[in-house]
């Protein structure tokens, strides 16, 4: 009886929604004409008008209006980018639709959709480029995104990686130019990635380009001209001053001296550079003091309602700091084309085509110029020997000079003697050149079919993409003579008696191609789209997901790839209360059969708290919001490679056995164990998050706390079985890769904006910043002190000894702990014995402080606007505190036949014990001192003026009546100053091109 009932009242609801239907039909439609704009009174064009009875749309003109045939007091939803929707009832007397601005002026690009800011929750930091790139012009499509978008220091919230997606599909950063792009989205927390699944478990930083506009066609013209200046540059010794150490080294070792008064005076006077050399790699003479770099770019978009375009044609090419022989003619190019159309097919189906295009190419010499600029002594060689030196009756000589094919500006040989046939000079000059080539083809399409006439509110899109990119080497490798030259003073001068020869000059006219290199990118998704208001207070949003990419790359034999199904189920309440969803079902080709699939769910609560009632006197609060999400992500990003579930037995390289009749066998060695239960990583996490504005919009806060733990990775740990699972002969290994380190990290990130008018100046502050922390949870530990254990201390821990100054004396040494890093000396380094056991080893290593290889712990961000009338002012700054690094690269650590650095001068002698801050010289291996200790390290902390741009927009009235719409001049600076205790240090590359500051001055027009 029951059944019967329910059933008769399902019938009667059925038939009068039915009667309703009919009714309205038979309601006859009426035309409504209004205008669209915004509430500052600008026009709105490409607005969308849908009609929720009849499925009617329409899009705004030029002039921002519309007309549409729909039934009486039936309800239109308007839409435009940049603009809140709303809905309104359709009257005779309707004239025009006033839309609220969001803020920032466009929805946020998220996992597979876009939301209103108002709506964001979860983890995420977004970034309008567009509006930063007015007043601070770069050409990386990252650079000071840290400033702007909180929680990203480089990496996202201390993780050591992250995906990057443009426009959907997994692509490298740099092959998009900020002027390029529309929005970057910072994907931080788990409910933001999750529907990415495994390849997405370290954050996931978003970069949507730019699409064309309903409007006539526009284009944007910019041109810019730059010179990079180098900071700073190594400082090395001299000739003699390094012969005058290098003589007090080997008498600290025992030796006698090497070289003689008068060779030092001679090479001291600098009376005569070709026979006593003192080279200066980095001198005038060999660098030019500035580097110049030009780019320019067009930018073409335009549309109408059926189909709107985007084209954005780019230029950029740099020189050089050398400039001599070949590398003059050093130089770095690239050139880009991007086109998107959005074509509108009909009210139902609509698509997408993006294509790009990159050429970039790079010509430089054969030798590594910085490199050898850092290890090569100052007194080895002369770079060029003046034949106007030769002795004139020296005929063999002259035949060598009028036979060689590179004599250099008519007037000089290339230097070099027996160890130094080849070399950097002679290389430049002589060696040939090659270039760099590199190409890249991008393209994506997609396709979204409004279903609403199945069920309102449904949708359908689907996105494919083919990337290829490839890149070689080409070289021409000239073979050349050096020249060695006798000097002899009989005639009372230097002169040149002899030259010894090493080589010869050949010149194959060999083209040679390596270093060839391709990868290719398949990406693939497909989604249905749920959207659905209910009585205007239940919103209710659905997405079910397949995606996928797949990366093959040249000798790799296993493609990268990542395959998963996503859903997400979205609820809020009168935009005041929020539960969503997310879960994503993956799967791994790295993981044993039974292991490969895995289930990643995630949640997430939201309360906008300004809307409770208890709220309402607030009035310096115009919108509060707090959210919290948690869940698991299963990954496999870390496991290093395929198969490692499985054991392997090897005869490849296995050990050879002789029997007594002398026949040889090899055996068959084991290598690694087998694990079948061999499983995912897990990224548990909890984030809570706090949104704001407050005093009409004039202050804007975002916050989030993290703390995450990923669970189970993988490695071999051979503490974690018996010491006869490995052998040491024959070579054999029967552990297995297994589950098991745990990495926790925990911080938190925030980013106030304030903006206010004084007087007539607009001015914008906005500050953002991350301190996060690290432990290792859990790690399979061998050490037998426990003060060398990981396990609690963070991820990026550095390790090493305990300094207590230089060794005084014999005595001191006599009376010290045994050293097992060699024969020590006075003036050599002294180390705590940490479990005074009596020996300085490896087991008095101690936690020393963080390297921030994830970046530092603490990371702010400082940019400043100052707007008046047609001119602007920006600053852009940024600190690093926390983190500590270790002078232990080749200007620091120094023994044997290394070149000397500045450094040295500091070194311990019996005259400077009290006072040197550098261990003594030695000629032999210094094993004791060039090792991980706090006498290497130093903090990293700084804080650096990253850019300051000046712009000013002409007058319109320039302009007027011309085909110029606006233009602008701009002048710009970049890495300008920083402010630290190591300032000197961190300023210096030792071994590569110096650190540059940019300046720039550009020039945009409209058109």
């Amino acid at each position: 009886m029951k059944y019967i009932l329910q059933q008769k009242k399902v019938t009667a609801l059925i038939a009068l929604l039915f009667s309703l239907f009919l009714q309205a039909q038979n309601e006859d439609d009426v035309e409504i004409k209004a205008l669209v704009h915004g509430a500052d009174g600008e026009t709105i064009v490409g607005a969308t008008v849908r009609s929720y009875s009849n499925g009617a749309s329409v899009l705004t003109d030029t002039l921002g209006a519309f007309a549409i045939e729909v039934p009486l007091n039936s309800i239109l939803a308007i839409s435009a980018e940049g603009y809140k929707s709303t809905s309104v009832a359709a009257t005779p007397d309707m004239y025009e639709v006033v839309l609220e601005p969001g803020k920032d002026g466009k929805p946020i690009q998220v996992a597979f959709r876009q939301v209103e800011e108002k709506d964001l929750i979860g983890g995420i930091s977004a970034v309008n480029l567009p509006e930063i790139l007015d007043k601070n012009y770069t050409t990386y499509s990252l650079e000071g995104l840290d400033v702007f978008a909180e929680g990203y220091n480089g990496n996202i919230w201390g993780m050591n990686s992250y995906l990057v997606l443009i426009d959907g599909v997994p692509r490298d950063a740099g092959t998009v130019m900020p002027t390029e792009i529309e929005q970057v989205t910072v994907l931080k927390g788990i409910a933001a990635v999750s529907l990415y699944g495994s390849r997405a478990a370290k954050g996931v930083i978003y970069i949507t380009t730019k699409k064309g506009k309903i409007q006539k066609q526009q284009i944007d013209v910019r041109v810019d001209a730059g010179l990079y200046v180098p900071k700073r540059y190594p400082k090395y010794l001299g000739s003699a001053e390094y012969m005058t150490l290098y003589n007090e080294a080997r008498v600290n070792d025992g030796l006698q001296p090497l070289y003689n008064d008068e060779t030092i005076y001679n090479y001291a006077s600098g009376d005569n550079p070709f026979r006593y050399p003192d080279v200066d790699y980095y001198s005038s003479e060999y660098l030019k003091k500035a580097y110049e770099r030009y780019d320019a770019t067009v930018e073409i978009s335009g549309g109408n309602k059926l189909a709107k375009y985007y084209t954005n044609l780019g230029f950029w090419t740099a020189g050089d700091l050398l400039n001599f022989g070949e590398a003059g003619n050093n130089r770095t190019q690239r050139f880009n084309i991007r086109g998107n159309v959005d074509i509108d097919l009909n009210d139902f189906i609509s698509c997408t085509i993006g294509g790009t295009a990159i050429y970039y190419s790079g010509r430089g010499v054969n030798t590594d110029y910085w490199g050898n600029a850092a290890s090569l002594r100052p007194y080895r060689f002369t770079p060029l020997v003046p034949v106007d030196m030769l002795e004139e009756g020296d005929e063999n000589s002259w035949n060598l000079v009028n036979n060689s094919s590179y004599l250099i500006d008519g007037k000089y040989l290339l230097g070099g003697t027996q160890l130094d046939q080849t070399n950097p000079f002679a290389s430049i000059y002589a060696g040939g050149y090659n270039k760099y080539t590199s190409r890249q083809f991008q393209f994506n399409t997609a396709i979204r079919a409004d279903l609403g006439g199945l069920l309102e509110g449904l949708s359908f899109k689907t996105m494919f993409a083919v990337d290829y990119s490839t890149s070689y080497n080409q070289s021409y490798n000239n073979n050349y003579a050096v020249y060695q030259p006798v000097w002899n003073t009989y005639a009372g001068f230097d002169q040149i008696g002899s030259l010894i020869k090493y080589g010869e000059d050949a010149r194959s006219g060999v083209q040679n191609i390596s270093n060839s290199y391709y990868q290719q990118t398949i990406a693939f998704s497909g989604q249905f789209d749920y959207i659905k208001t209910i009585d205007k207070v239940h919103n209710i949003s659905a997405m079910l997901i397949a995606s996928g990419y797949q990366q093959s790359e040249s000798q790799e034999y296993h493609r990268i790839s990542n395959a998963n199904l996503g859903l997400h189920l979205g609820y809020n309440y009168l935009q005041k209360y929020y539960v969503d969803f997310d879960g994503a079902a993956i799967h791994s080709a790295r993981l044993p059969k039974g292991n490969r699939a895995a289930f990643s769910p995630v949640m997430t609560l939201g309360w906008r708290i300004s809307e409770e009632e208890f709220m309402a006197d607030a009035s310096v609060v115009d919108d509060l919001k707090l959210f919290a999400s948690g869940g698991i992500l299963h990954t496999d990003l870390d496991i290093s490679d395929y198969y490692l579930y499985q054991n392997i037995y090897t005869q490849t390289d296995g050990a050879w056995f002789n029997w007594r009749d002398g026949s040889l066998g090899q055996s068959t060695d084991s290598r690694r164990g087998e694990n079948p239960d061999l499983s995912f990583a897990k990224r548990k996490e909890i984030n809570i998050g706090l949104d704001g504005t407050f005093f009409d919009k004039m202050l804007q806060f975002k916050g989030s706390f993290f703390l995450n733990e990923i669970q189970g990775n993988v490695i071999q740990a051979s503490v974690l079985y018996p010491s006869y699972f490995s052998t040491g002969w024959p070579v054999s290994s029967f552990i297995p890769y297994v589950n098991y380190n745990n990495d926790r990290r925990a911080g938190f990130d925030f980013n106030i904006n304030v903006n206010k008018r004084f007087g007539t100046i607009d001015w914008t502050l906005g500050v953002s910043g991350m301190y996060y922390n690290t432990r290792a949870t859990k790690r399979a530990e061998i050490y037998e002190n426990s003060y060398q254990n990981r396990e609690g201390k963070p991820l990026d821990a550095i390790w090493g000894l305990e300094s207590m100054g230089f060794f005084a004396s014999e005595d001191e040494i006599a009376d010290a702990p045994s050293q097992s890093f060699g024969q020590v000396r006075p003036g050599d380094i002294r180390y705590k014995d940490q479990n005074g056991d009596g020996i300085i080893d490896v087991q008095d290593e101690v936690y020393l402080g963080r390297g921030g290889w994830s970046g530092a712990p603490l990371s702010l961000g400082l940019h400043l606007t100052a707007r008046w009338k047609e001119l602007t002012f920006f600053a852009l700054a940024t600190g690093r505190f926390g983190a500590h690094a270790m002078r232990n690269n080749s200007y620091f650590w120094i023994d044997g036949e290394d070149k000397y650095s500045e450094v040295v001068r500091g070194r311990w002698t019996e005259e400077t014990a009290n006072s040197a801050d550098y261990p003594r010289l030695t000629t032999l291996n210094s094993d004791n001192n060039l090792r991980s200790s706090d006498f290497w390290m130093y903090s990293t902390n700084r804080f650096d003026l990253s850019r300051v741009q000046v712009s000013y927009k002409l007058p319109e009235r320039l302009f007027k009546g011309s085909f110029v719409r606006e233009m602008g001049v701009y002048l710009n600076g970049a890495n300008l100053l920083t402010i630290a205790s190591e300032r000197k240090l961190l300023e210096l590359n030792v071994g590569g091109a110096p650190q540059t500051r940019f300046y720039n001055l550009g020039i945009k027009a409209l058109f």
